[in-house]
């Protein structure tokens, strides 16, 4: 299983590059071996250009929940057009994709209407996508304990921040550091992804700052074999 992070952004990231900007993040979304897309963003086409992604390749379309950072009607019906699936799914939800078999959970995500998270098996590997959600619920919890996931990316929106509202449906990282020593005998990697500009230190720094606890940092254009 191939994972590209064409995107690791939360929804305070601006569409378009500043002229100024030391560091960039597009809005999160990931490809997994090259056919599998999860969160058909507004920056999707762009950020498989500049990968030099095929987007003809793309089969089967996921979306994490309809927040406009993870979901673009454009996106999707650009990508239809060349011949994806769109998945639609709902919690409680285990189907069959192509060669995957997804599990839909819900998401600690109150903004949104049926926020997910995934666990994807190709039959030989396992990932759990959990972003946009705080404390994950039992159900997920419980079958990532009995499918011992590869890897597993985790939402890391809040950064440091202690206080902030919107721990009650995003994490920060003390959050993260929680649950990942919680889950640590089931979980081979730990990642995290969706940050939020104004909630951050730039890239090394955070690289920095979560390596003593065993957890990466993903950033735009990322690829991991597992």
């Amino acid at each position: 299983m191939k994972l590209t992070f064409l995107g690791t952004g939360a929804a305070d990231w601006p569409i378009r590059k500043p002229a100024q900007a030391a560091e960039f993040r597009r809005l999160s979304s990931l490809l997994i071996d090259d056919t599998l897309l999860i969160d058909p963003g507004p920056q999707v086409m762009e950020a498989l250009t500049e990968l030099g992604k095929d987007p003809t390749a793309i089969r089967f379309l996921l979306n994490t929940h309809p927040h406009r950072d993870h979901y673009s009607p454009e996106t999707r019906s650009a990508l239809e057009a060349l011949g994806a699936v769109f998945h639609p799914l709902t919690e409680g939800d285990t189907v069959s994709i192509g060669p995957y078999t997804v599990q839909a959970f819900r998401a600690n995500h109150g903004t949104s209407t049926n926020a997910l998270h995934f666990l994807i098996r190709d039959g030989e590997r396992t990932l759990f996508y959990g972003l946009d959600g705080a404390w994950l619920l039992y159900d997920e919890v419980q079958a990532i304990k009995s499918s011992c996931p590869d890897l597993a990316v985790f939402d890391g929106t809040v950064g440091e921040r202690e206080g902030d509202y919107r721990i009650f449906e995003h994490n920060n990282l003390a959050m993260v550091r929680q649950m990942k020593a919680t889950l640590s005998p089931y979980i081979k990697r730990f990642f995290i992804s969706h940050m939020a500009r104004t909630l951050h230190t730039d890239h090394e720094t955070l690289c920095e700052s979560m390596r003593p606890y065993g957890i990466d940092v993903a950033c735009d254009g990322l690829e991991i074999e597992l």
